[in-house]
């Protein structure tokens, strides 16, 4: 059974001027955030969300976590509809986003966890358990006990992840989980993510990164304008070139990138 299921979801943003602006050039009006978007997601799939910038990844994952609500059409996370049903699908949701800012700076990393395991009512028999293995997991195990305000930006992506998984999520969401991580630990998270997909974990993986999204990719998904561009697996053996090529085909995007590397060739 599919265990995200989009059906012709639409999402649209109304904004209107600042108060302070009713004399300027702003003026009130509407972005389409996502158009009639259908598509679904099975248990273990590692679903890979790729577009431009504000081509609906981000609001896709928000409304499967329930922070946004769909306008039209519906999303439902194991057969739960997430207006209807919002808070058992926040039970089997876990989101970990690169803008992670709730934590408390002058709590260590496990005081933290241990706050938010509280929040997403981990039994108290289990959570300390559970830290200690989503801190190894996420590499920062040796910094527990270190105050968050002193974490870098990296340390603090990984806390981030980690309270993702503390929950042992059912559907887990990342929206460009490794943008602050260094190369190393790119590869270990890589790794602990088809984990998760072995352990009949869905993910939703929104992300610029198409080395990423060919390492640990079930499936892409193509956004563009809030609009569905391409729906296909991940070929077993494909390159990120190959996916790359197949991208700005979907978009028709200019890819400036590949010019500049054969530039590059030419100079040497």
């Amino acid at each position: 059974m599919d265990r995200v299921v989009f059906e012709s979801v639409r999402k649209v943003f109304r904004h209107r001027p600042a108060l302070f602006n009713w004399l300027g050039r702003e003026r009130g009006g509407e972005t389409v955030a996502l158009n009639s978007l259908s598509f679904s997601a099975g248990a273990g799939e590692v679903l890979v969300l790729l577009g431009p910038n504000g081509s609906g990844k981000t609001t896709a994952l928000k409304l499967v976590s329930t922070m946004l609500l769909p306008d039209a059409g519906t999303v439902q996370v194991s057969a739960c509809d997430t207006q209807a049903s919002g808070s058992r699908v926040r039970q089997q949701v876990g989101i970990a986003v690169a803008t992670e800012r709730s934590f408390f700076p002058r709590l260590s990393a496990r005081e933290n966890l241990e706050f938010f395991a509280a929040l997403d009512d981990v039994p108290r028999g289990e959570c300390a358990e559970r830290i200690n293995e989503v801190l190894l997991e996420m590499g920062i195990s040796d910094q527990s006990d270190t105050l968050v305000m002193k974490f870098s930006s990296g340390m603090y992506q990984r806390l981030g992840i980690a309270r993702a998984l503390v929950k042992r999520p059912a559907v887990l969401l990342l929206d460009e989980p490794t943008r602050s991580l260094d190369a190393a630990t790119t590869a270990h998270f890589w790794t602990t993510i088809r984990k998760l997909a072995d352990r009949s974990t869905t993910i939703l993986l929104a992300t610029h990164n198409f080395a990423e999204a060919v390492a640990v990719g079930d499936r892409v998904l193509v956004l563009q304008g809030g609009e569905l561009r391409a729906d296909r697996s991940i070929r077993e053996g494909e390159s990120t070139d190959e996916l790359r090529a197949f991208y700005f085909r979907m978009t028709g995007e200019i890819d400036e990138g590949a010019s500049m590397v054969q530039r590059a060739g030419r100079v040497r």
